[in-house]
């Protein structure tokens, strides 16, 4: 039977995710030990020409999008995804972790991937969450984690309500959500109008599932707004854009353009959005993973991994920093001239292990309201 959001495409795209799935569940193994995720599987060529990827570091965060990934998946493919481990053996090792866990969002994706595997420790994540998301100032990406954890954890009392009213306050005169929300010292001035592509996605996404869960029209009246802008500015080809001018909703710098976004994250939020009772953006979803189909060579299936990006080859990430700047300046001032300066050419050969637990997030959730 095919999963409903995959039923959702053609044919031909339905053939091409249900190949994408089952490379996550292969290419998961490869990076796990001790519990954990290594940061990324980063590759390496030898003088014949072949690729192998080699683990390096180990990361909390991306563990525990890892586990919501597996969630999703019946326990025989979850124990395979984990190399023999129980979707709570990971999530219990990461529970154990939160007192050295000193940053709100990975304490609100360790709660959201408790409460999605039905751990008993629930509480005791939320607690840590509480002790660590004081800040006045927050990173947008961590403002919608912790609202989507809150939301899959059933809180219901004033903890949601702020984790709420911060979300939708990012958008006050906004099309698009910046980097970070309140004031402080986390953003440089000359950038502090630009948003990345995850700081549309995540608060779409935690939006979502707020109205699935409790009908608040706001939140989703917010979340299709968001949808409809970063659609509207689809690349030609299907590209998920990098930065956007969170004043006008324009595209700032597009590059690099992550395979993780046209695969996982832009089908993953606009899916929820649809679930919740939002319009489904099938065509772009498709025209997204289009971007990927007509790039075979980011897809290893001999490895079980994608290529992370597609980039320029700008040194110090010059291009975004002066386009952030020069926007800062005029608004829709780009400095074309980068473009022909700096071209996309850079491949990016590595794979971290979130990009494969937000695919099969993407493709296999039951929704925002399950």
């Amino acid at each position: 039977m095919t999963d409903h959001r995959i039923a959702l495409l053609s044919s031909g795209h339905q053939e091409f995710v249900t190949g994408m799935v089952d490379l996550a569940v292969r290419g998961l193994p490869p990076g796990y030990a001790g519990g954990e995720f290594a940061f990324t599987r980063r590759g390496r060529q030898a003088a014949d020409g072949t690729w192998t990827a080699v683990p390096e570091g180990r990361s909390v965060r991306y563990s525990a999008i890892v586990a919501l990934g597996v969630a999703t998946l019946e326990e025989e493919r979850q124990r395979a995804a984990l190399a023999g481990d129980s979707l709570l053996d990971l999530v219990g090792h990461l529970v154990k972790r939160l007192p050295e866990v000193t940053g709100p969002g990975d304490a609100a994706l360790i709660c959201w991937a408790a409460a999605q595997a039905g751990h008993s420790d629930v509480d005791l994540a939320l607690s840590r969450l509480a002790e660590l998301d004081t800040r006045p100032q927050t990173y947008t990406v961590e403002a919608a984690w912790a609202l989507a954890a809150l939301v899959a954890a059933g809180v219901t009392d004033g903890r949601a309500e702020r984790a709420r009213e911060r979300l939708l306050g990012g958008l006050a005169g906004n099309r698009l959500y910046p980097h970070a929300l309140g004031k402080g010292p986390l953003v440089p001035r000359y950038r502090a109008h630009v948003g990345c592509f995850a700081d549309q996605v995540y608060p779409l996404q935690a939006l979502a599932r707020l109205h699935a869960a409790t009908g608040d029209a706001e939140a989703l009246h917010a979340a299709e707004r968001v949808a409809r802008r970063i659609c509207r500015v689809q690349g030609p080809h299907g590209e998920w854009w990098w930065h956007y001018d969170a004043r006008t909703g324009a595209v700032v710098e597009g590059y690099p353009v992550y395979s993780v976004h046209q695969l996982a994250m832009a089908p993953m939020a606009l899916l929820d959005l649809a679930d919740a009772g939002g319009a489904a953006h099938v065509a772009e979803i498709s025209k997204g993973l289009d971007w990927m189909i007509e790039r075979p060579a980011f897809v290893l299936d001999d490895l079980a991994l994608t290529w992370r990006k597609e980039a320029r080859a700008d040194p110090r990430k010059l291009v975004r920093g002066l386009r952030a700047a020069a926007t800062g300046v005029h608004r829709g001032l780009r400095l074309g001239v980068l473009d022909r300066v700096y071209p996309p050419r850079a491949v990016d050969r590595e794979c971290r292990p979130y990009e494969l637990g937000w695919l099969l997030y993407a493709w296999l959730s039951t929704g925002a309201a399950g």
